[in-house]
């Protein structure tokens, strides 16, 4: 039953009723996910305390640290999964689930033992000082010391489930923690609750992921007769193909984020000069221009199950058509959100802060950083098709050009021209770039598959 269904999702359904079938649910789980974080900033900001507000985002870049982990073996073992389905090799799938799962176990440990030994030098690094360490530290220890597994797992697990066109089920997943988190966050930060502050956000971000987790497990349990996603011991090993396979696509994606994480610590470390509240704005201003770039991100790996399975079958006109529908839908949507953010900027950071400095200083910020927007589509599309089709290295030079030839120069150029409010207009002058860049590489992919068909006929 469940191969018929997953048959009809990715060989015989329009176009446009399985791009959505797939992407909608990732999205909304993305927007859910961009909420969950905005709780932090937002019942934090409630104490009207900068110190505690410039301690979630100084600890930002760690946690973004963790989506490293969840490319590499999310991401790497998703699309391995999806292109061994187009070719009906079941045991192929099994063994990178389970690959996938037991290394993202023992990373998300390994990183939480690091984080513990060395925590006082990491909290310098992320730019720390004598008013912001003790709450950052607090943060931290909940949200990493001991909450990077959870955080981990759940995440790879979803994009697990929905490498079989399980969409729904993933988004269930990811959403019931975040759900949970918006919920409780209240409960440990604010006076009435627990006045825990930061470290009471982290708390329950690290029960939240607990909580998502136990639904993966369950839901695999339930399904184990009719899903070929696998998380036996027994089917974990270290075979070349699954290794190779896995990281070929997963290693470029993890080195894109190790590269954001750079990027967010240096741009923290050029705020945090500016004092709490400069960190504060740019924290909340950050936040809030998530959400699009979520929507961007979950069309973008909702759409690659269909894009690999496609590919990996040799329905090469249906994988186009996914993702032309997929960037016809994005660019018009995406241009009007930045629009809404850059009028009513200043609404938007006062509805987190009703702090004067700091929504003259998010005001400006976000305005900066709501016009590379429309241009996220191309770039996160480009990427998302490289990793559904097996191109890591066409991914890992999308992620070098981002960050390293062009948005972490472009930083310290701008802050220098323009000190402080030249940090937000980095992102443009990549993203504007990769745009171009993204067009001319899809070109050349569709071309490579028109000869390909040609040649065959």
């Amino acid at each position: 039953m469940i191969d018929d269904q997953r048959i009809v999702l990715f060989e015989q359904m329009p176009i446009p009723k399985a791009v959505m079938k797939l992407a909608v649910p990732t999205v909304l789980s993305s927007l859910v996910m961009v909420l969950y974080n905005l709780a932090d900033t937002y019942f934090v900001g409630m104490l009207n305390n900068s110190v505690q507000n410039a301690a979630v985002t100084l600890a930002a870049p760690v946690l973004l640290a963790f989506n490293a982990v969840n490319n590499l073996f999310g991401v790497g073992s998703s699309s391995m999964m999806s292109r061994a389905l187009g070719r009906k090799e079941y045991e192929t799938v099994r063994r990178s689930s389970a690959f996938g799962f037991y290394c993202a176990l023992i990373c998300g440990l390994l990183l939480s033992f690091l984080c513990t030994v060395f925590q006082q030098p990491l909290l310098g690094i992320l730019g720390a000082d004598a008013n912001t360490a003790a709450a950052t530290e607090g943060y931290l220890k909940w949200t990493v010391c001991f909450g990077a597994a959870p955080a981990i797992l759940n995440v790879v697990m979803a994009y697990m489930v929905r490498s079989e066109g399980a969409s729904l089920h993933a988004s269930i997943g990811t959403m019931s923690g975040c759900l949970l988190n918006i919920i409780i966050d209240p409960i440990f930060i604010l006076p009435w609750g627990l006045n825990m502050g930061a470290a009471g956000a982290g708390l329950a971000t690290f029960l939240s992921n607990c909580v998502a987790c136990i639904y993966f497990f369950i839901l695999l349990y339930v399904r184990r007769k009719n899903t070929n996603v696998c998380i036996s011991p027994k089917k974990f090993g270290m075979k070349k193909m699954i290794v190779l396979g896995v990281c070929g696509v997963g290693i470029p994606a993890a080195i894109q984020n190790l590269l954001n994480v750079t990027g967010m610590t240096i741009l923290n470390n050029f705020t945090s000069s500016f004092g709490p509240d400069a960190v504060a704005a740019m924290g909340i201003s950050q936040k809030i221009n998530m959400v699009p770039m979520q929507v961007a991100m979950g069309f973008s790996q909702g759409v690659m199950p269909l894009v690999s399975y496609s590919f990996a079958c040799g329905n090469h006109k249906r994988m186009k058509e996914a993702i032309f529908f997929t960037m016809k839908t994005l660019i018009p949507l995406l241009a009007l959100v930045s629009l809404g953010y850059y009028v009513g900027a200043g609404g938007l950071i006062s509805s987190f802060m009703n702090n004067e400095v700091i929504i003259g200083y998010g005001s400006r910020f976000l305005r900066g950083f709501c016009l590379s927007i429309p241009f996220l589509c191309m770039d996160f599309t480009a990427v998302g098709v490289f990793q559904a089709v097996g191109m890591g290295k066409a991914a890992l030079t999308f992620a070098i050009l981002r960050k390293i030839l062009l948005e972490i120069p472009a930083l310290y150029v701008l802050n220098f021209l323009f000190p402080l409010y030249g940090l937000a207009y980095a992102q443009l002058t990549a993203e504007f770039v990769l745009s171009v860049a993204a067009v001319w590489m899809l070109a050349r992919i569709f071309g490579r598959m028109k000869k390909s068909e040609t040649a065959n006929l």
